[in-house]
């Protein structure tokens, strides 16, 4: 399944100036990297994929939409599913993607 090139083009839209920003296809979907690094991707069965601070996880995931990550039946630890839904309006999508740019942004570069 192809994923939602609207979608994309309205992530790249807000992130696409971003310092170290690149994309990869992966998962079905489009991985956007920073520095290396997946930050969000646009998943192959619609919605997001975003990654988070382990640690704010279980908080996030009391937001509508968001789900725990799994991938071949395992939790992903850090990254949050984001029902296509949940971030159909601007101001939803910006959120989700300002989280996983900014814990990426965190992180030593690959």
């Amino acid at each position: 399944m192809a994923y939602d090139e609207d979608l994309a083009n309205r992530v790249w839209d807000l992130i696409g100036r971003e310092p170290g920003i690149g994309e990869k296809r992966m998962f079905g979907g489009l991985a956007l990297m920073l520095n290396g690094n997946m930050a969000v991707v646009i998943r192959g069965e619609g919605g997001l994929m975003v990654r988070v601070d382990p640690a704010q996880s279980e908080q996030l995931l009391t937001e509508p939409g968001a789900q725990p990550t799994q991938m071949r039946g395992r939790p992903m630890r850090g990254w949050i599913t984001v029902e296509p839904s949940a971030c159909a309006k601007d101001v939803d999508l910006r959120r989700w993607v300002d989280r996983g740019v900014t814990y990426t942004r965190s992180l030593p570069a690959k």
